[in-house]
């Protein structure tokens, strides 16, 4: 009964630490473009496509850098971590080693999962592209995209309803 109770709690041990692992890879964050864009789509025809279309040229493609603000680790993750840690050093030696092995765990897997949520609530910072494109009747108009894809500086564009197209 008692190698029983050993086995279902290192399981449960490891599931947890498996679990609290699983949080060191950075949540993935999804970026919308301000307008509408899309670099392969090609005008049907080369006559106006309506009132608002409007022709020019790309006069200039930028990088535009953001940062998201970091959080401070509030205390959870090495709560967490010191618990599993507390589980996993009590399942090594007897007696005196096993307090031993229980409050290096404690420490050490506090000190790991403090590490953890660190890092998940650490700053990001993110790449988008502003386009701006001379109009061929005067003035600029500007898009910021999360890629370019294949327009360069220079090339002839339509702008059809807030997308802009290769002409």
């Amino acid at each position: 009964m008692k190698k029983q109770l050993r086995i279902l709690s290192l399981t449960a041990a490891v599931v947890a630490l498996a679990t609290l692992t699983a949080c060191v890879a950075p949540q993935p964050v999804y970026e919308t473009a301000r307008y509408p864009y899309h670099p392969h789509a090609q005008p049907a025809y080369a006559a106006p496509q309506g009132p608002y279309a409007e022709y020019g040229q790309i006069a200039n493609i930028e990088v535009v850098r953001s940062e998201t603000r970091g959080a401070a680790p509030g205390g959870g993750g090495a709560v967490a971590g010191g618990v599993i840690g507390g589980v996993l050093g009590n399942q090594i030696g007897h007696g005196g080693g096993r307090a031993a092995a229980t409050a290096l765990g404690i420490v050490g897997g506090a000190l790991l999962g403090n590490n953890i949520e660190a890092n998940n609530n650490a700053p990001r910072a993110y790449e988008s592209y502003r386009i701006s494109v001379q109009i061929d009747r005067g003035g600029y108009r500007a898009f910021d995209v999360p890629t370019p894809g294949d327009l360069r500086i220079g090339d002839r564009v339509v702008i059809n309803g807030g997308q802009i197209s290769r002409y």
